[in-house]
């Protein structure tokens, strides 16, 4: 939906090094020096903060309400007003974002971390699927995905070259991203499952992100050009893969739609892609001309934290607003299996 009566912006952004192993790391001693430095940036203090909204999955914890452990970080004494979704951030953020518009809080903190090293993400996330029909046959997160990538190649819309080179110009672009966790063109290595080779995958790790948003003349106090989010909405595809079709993703050109990225072209678009066909898929439903900047942090390929990656996305596309890298830029979050679920929100900087 778009942005009814009040500007809300993002106005801090602040992320970890995204590393493949954190095994010296509780999740609160991840969180906790990503909070600082975004509270840093804005010169504010837990107390200052009128809503707190984080996301994460108890099933990468293996352990129930592993969020509350994560307060810890944040400093919930004296109470808080606080809240949290079992999703990627992204999703926590448009929380955030809905309870800054009703006028209930003025400025959110929202934050999202993950730690997949611990076990098998692969395995973790077939915990998403059909309960009944799909979940009972162990289709991973790669072999759905490559079912998808191999619909798109029998469709004609990609191939296995076309893929290896969006890879590299991916992981060529994270090289100026500190934080990422893959960065450098390689050889795309084996087979994980056809035709997805080991380039064409995410890269398994540990991570943390965090924002600050503000409303109307307090974003302008503590930013010195806010990321203005002019829409956001999300879709959710059929929770059956067997009556989509792959190749398409009308859930995120719905969400899209309702968010206003269509009525005026952006510069920059922050894709949650964690598969070289993912953004294929993306870009087409998007509408994603040669003029539009996609990934240019690297994106999912450099660094994938799960739960956090949209959350990323959302940041990374804030950052280039407030650098004046980026005047309209498009941000997009994504869970379930090939896209299920899509977020979409469009940010603007104020006119130079």
């Amino acid at each position: 939906m778009s942005a009814p009566g009040r500007d809300v912006a993002i106005v801090a952004f602040a992320q970890s090094d995204h590393r493949r192993r954190t095994d010296d790391l509780s999740e609160v001693e991840m969180v906790m020096p990503v909070l600082h430095e975004v509270l840093r940036q804005t010169g504010l203090r837990t107390s200052d903060i009128g809503f707190t909204c984080s996301g994460s999955s108890d099933y990468l914890a293996g352990r129930a309400f592993s969020f509350t452990m994560a307060l810890d970080g944040v400093g919930a004494w004296p109470p808080i007003s606080e809240s949290h979704v079992e999703m990627d951030g992204a999703w926590a953020l448009y929380e955030a974002w809905v309870k800054l518009l009703t006028g209930e809080a003025d400025t959110a903190l929202v934050y999202s971390y993950g730690k997949s090293s611990p076990g098998s993400v692969r395995d973790v996330l077939t915990r998403q699927l059909d309960p009944y029909y799909v979940a009972p046959l162990w289709p991973d997160s790669v072999a759905l995905a490559a079912l998808q990538a191999q619909a798109l190649v029998d469709a004609g819309h990609t191939d296995e070259a076309a893929l290896a080179a969006l890879a590299a110009r991916r992981r060529t672009d994270a090289a100026a991203n500190p934080h990422a966790q893959v960065t450098g063109a390689r050889p795309q290595g084996e087979y994980v499952v056809a035709p997805l080779r080991t380039g064409d995958c995410p890269p398994i790790g540990d991570g943390a992100a965090a924002v600050i948003l503000a409303a109307g003349d307090r974003a302008r106090e503590l930013c010195e050009r806010p990321a203005w989010i002019r829409g956001m909405d999300h879709r959710v595809e059929a929770h059956s893969l067997g009556v989509r079709d792959l190749t398409d993703s009308p859930s995120t050109r719905l969400a899209a739609e309702r968010a206003g990225v269509f009525d005026r072209p952006v510069d920059t678009a922050e894709l949650h892609a964690p598969f070289t066909s993912q953004e294929v898929v993306l870009a087409k439903a998007l509408d994603l001309g040669d003029g539009v900047r996609i990934n240019p942090s690297g994106g999912a390929l450099a660094a994938n934290p799960v739960m956090a990656a949209g959350l990323l996305r959302l940041g990374e596309a804030a950052a280039a607003v407030h650098r004046g890298d980026s005047d309209r830029a498009l941000a997009h979050a994504t869970s379930g299996p090939c896209l299920q679920q899509n977020l979409v929100a469009v940010l603007e900087g104020d006119p130079r």
